[in-house]
């Protein structure tokens, strides 16, 4: 791409990046000329603000955020600070929390052993019957829990079972490899708090202080902050910092312009932004890192029926020019292929690329008989990435004869509307951060699972889904995972972009952030590490 050409799409995407925040962001953050005017800030004093650690997000985590459902990086990253999970699985092995190991002699049941030195914030004890209390709250159906398809098969359910006070087992109903990666990454949430509730998405304990992480919620403003102050009973340790603060600020100028004035220590950026920031002179340093993160463009299947228009829509686009458009240069990203990231060690390109071919793409809608065709594309309006590739994507399929109307659209209501089967989009973009094993990526992709948002029926992938998590020859579920991707490419609902870093930009008075450890979704394995330069 033209450097030229792509400071125009850049330009053009901060036009409608503004745009987007005022209709879709009900005015919350509006771009101001100077950051100290930012709605939503944290009134403190000079002595609050030196203990005091805060964070600007793109998203509300909303008083809804829960263990059970919730599922979106702010509420998980909410979830991290108030929670503890018994282990996290992550590419470098399982780093344990509440949990000190497991055993297994059939690899049907693992028994976990718990640690016996925690207790809540609320001075109660630690026991497994809060585990044995959250996994089965997550099995139930009606919760709608987001690791619902990581517990309950065709074949059952995972049985959960209380051993004794700081024991408990999990047998699953077919021997799988996948067993302890699912069974990672879910937060316990207290039995004594939790055991009458209802509804998880509306209750009067969301968002409450009791909790085992290393942080309390002690303040929510909707649309503006969430403040938490440390748990002085952390069972790893006290943290350092005293508060931490979560600052909402949807449009990325706004977030940027806070950064730079000292209000906010720390945001998430792209290649494109951070280039616009100069690091040195507002004492900033920058962290890039790999989360295994997949962002893409999804063909709504029940809008958009015919296999052949989706296939000529993903030959009218240019992949390269959609990344170089938002990363920049290579160091910053990777080009997928599949619904795999292309660090899995079970990722495949034996499948069909898409590579533009302009002549394809008006082939194939000659074939289907389709002319003068519109589609509707939903997109985080306040998300600079995607307000990018909304432009270019306009502008590529234009060539072939397509019209794409645009509607950037706030990020919460988005999310709603993919989640409903009957929404009037034909085309959406998104992004997720799945596990290491390709088995959890099943609840996006087969037929009428709780996030396939393609909304298709397709068999043959469900059959593979349940190949691969049951085949424990390695070199078997290589075969059947390289012919599960080769299938979802035909199938042509799901167009992979880009497998990004994140960049974290970070006020050089944040210190530890190494110690932390900066992991997928959370942003830090263990906030308690974190320390403030006196």
């Amino acid at each position: 791409m033209k450097r030229g050409f792509l400071k125009q799409i850049l330009a053009l995407t901060l036009a409608v990046a503004l745009t987007g925040s005022f209709v879709g962001c009900s005015g919350k953050d509006p771009v101001v000329e100077n950051a100290s005017a930012v709605e939503g800030a944290v009134t403190e004093t000079d002595a609050d603000k030196a203990n005091t650690f805060t964070y600007a997000i793109s998203g509300d985590p909303g008083e809804s955020t829960n263990v059970i459902t919730s599922s979106s990086r702010w509420d998980l990253s909410t979830i991290k600070l108030i929670y503890s999970p018994l282990f996290m699985f992550n590419a470098d092995g399982i780093n344990w929390f509440l949990a000190t190991d497991y055993e297994t002699e059939d690899n049907l049941t693992y028994t976990f052993h718990l640690r016996d030195d925690v207790t809540w914030s609320d001075g109660e004890p630690f026991t497994a019957d809060d585990v044995v209390f959250t996994y089965t709250e997550m099995e139930k159906e009606e919760n709608l829990g987001w690791a619902y398809s990581q517990l309950v098969y065709e074949q059952g359910t995972v049985a959960i079972e209380k051993v004794d006070d700081y024991t408990v087992s999990f047998t699953f109903p077919f021997v799988t490899p996948t067993a302890v990666e699912m069974l990672s990454q879910i937060f316990i949430m207290p039995e004594h708090i939790y055991k009458d509730v209802e509804d998880y998405e509306h209750n009067e304990y969301n968002l409450n202080s009791v909790g085992t992480g290393p942080f309390q919620a002690v303040e929510y403003v909707p649309g503006s902050y969430v403040k938490f102050r440390r748990n002085e009973s952390y069972f790893l340790g006290t943290p350092a910092i005293e508060n931490l603060v979560f600052r909402i600020i949807e449009n990325s100028d706004t977030a940027i312009l806070a950064l730079e004035s000292g209000e906010v220590d720390a945001y998430q950026a792209i290649p494109s932004e951070v280039d616009k920031i100069d690091l040195e002179a507002n004492n900033l340093e920058t962290y890039s890192y790999s989360e295994g993160r997949v962002g893409y463009l999804m063909v709504n299947a029940k809008n958009v029926p015919d296999q052949k228009v989706r296939q000529a829509i993903f030959f009218a686009l240019n992949k390269d020019d959609l990344n170089k458009a938002s990363y920049l240069s290579e160091e910053f990203y990777l080009t997928p292929y599949t619904f795999l990231p292309p660090s899995s060690r079970f990722y495949s390109e034996e499948v069909e690329k898409y590579e533009q071919n302009v002549e394809q793409s008006k082939k194939l809608l000659e074939e289907a008989g389709v002319t003068d065709l519109t589609l509707k594309l939903g997109y985080s309006g306040s998300d600079t990435a995607q307000s990018a590739w909304a432009l270019l994507i306009q502008q590529q399929l234009a060539e072939v004869g397509i019209t794409v109307e645009l509607d950037a659209a706030d990020s919460t209501a988005l999310s709603a509307q993919m989640h409903d089967s009957e929404n009037d989009y034909d085309l959406y973009f998104g992004g997720y951060i799945m596990g290491i094993d390709p088995d959890t990526f099943s609840s996006l992709f087969e037929s009428g699972a709780a996030y396939n948002y393609m909304y298709y029926d397709y068999p043959e992938i469900d059959e593979l889904f349940a190949a691969g998590r049951a085949e424990t020859d390695e070199a078997a579920r290589e075969e059947i995972y390289k012919e599960l991707q080769a299938k979802i490419q035909d199938v042509a609902t799901f167009y992979p972009i880009t497998s990004n870093n994140k960049i974290l930009v970070v006020n050089k008075r944040i210190q530890g952030i190494e110690d932390a450890t900066l992991v997928p979704v959370y942003t830090f394995e263990d906030t308690s590490y974190l320390k403030i330069e006196e």
